[in-house]
């Protein structure tokens, strides 16, 4: 494995991270997402920066600062720039693909992180099978969104105590509700994979990424989208 880029949130680059990884005005106390796909160019990169598009949409950068917003791949291309057509899905929902660098993933990332969403059941598998208590925070994208649908919003503290704390709450309620709100079918917590297929696919799945995460923003800041 390789060594994390210092300034992706790991390791010596501490202060950089909080420039690059995450929105401006980051509290010491922060919650950390960690979105994680295979390589690392498609799937994570378009969940990454479009979970931080929606929560600044919601919240602004400040407000929204609390939230760092990362991924990595299991078989990561480290340094690779995102793929052009997950660029171009970004672009479609206003979302920055800007200055973005692939990575892999790494003890430390699982370890820093408060909440693990994969694209697939395997790589939740390889998440969790990583160690580091990963179990109760590591959940597919969509797993994550069907037990969110579930959770009460007034059981979870008030948006007034900060999106840290209502963050944490979230997470605890859903590993809460996993063994008793299963997938429908095993397709269901999925998302494919999009490399190497052509724009119309990349945009499709950017489809089904946006509709699994609005959901989850909303729960996370207590704001529904704007209409």
């Amino acid at each position: 494995m390789t060594a994390p880029d210092a300034g992706r949130g790991i390791g010596n680059g501490e202060r950089a991270a909080e420039i690059t990884t995450t929105f401006v005005g980051l509290p010491r106390d922060s919650f950390r997402i960690l979105h994680v796909s295979t390589g690392n160019v498609c799937r994570s990169p378009i969940t990454e920066r479009l979970t931080r598009h929606l929560v600044t949409d919601r919240l602004g950068a400040f407000l929204g600062g609390g939230l760092v917003v990362e991924s990595a791949g299991t078989w990561g291309h480290e340094g690779a720039p995102m793929e052009a057509n997950a660029e171009a899905v970004l672009a479609d929902f206003g979302a920055d693909a800007s200055g973005f660098v692939g990575r892999e993933l790494l003890d430390e990332h699982v370890i820093r992180a408060d909440l693990v969403l994969t694209a697939t059941r395997d790589h939740r598998a390889q998440v969790i099978s990583m160690g580091h208590s990963a179990g109760l925070r590591t959940f597919t994208l969509k797993e994550f969104t069907r037990l969110v649908r579930a959770i009460d919003p007034a059981t979870l503290p008030p948006t007034s105590e900060g999106v840290v704390v209502r963050a944490r709450a979230l997470v605890r309620a859903a590993a809460a509700l996993r063994g008793w709100l299963l997938a429908p079918t095993a397709e269901a917590d999925e998302v494919y994979d999009p490399y190497g297929a052509p724009l119309p696919f990349f945009q499709s799945i950017g489809d089904e990424i946006h509709e699994a995460l609005d959901p989850v923003v909303t729960a996370l800041t207590g704001v529904p989208a704007r209409m």
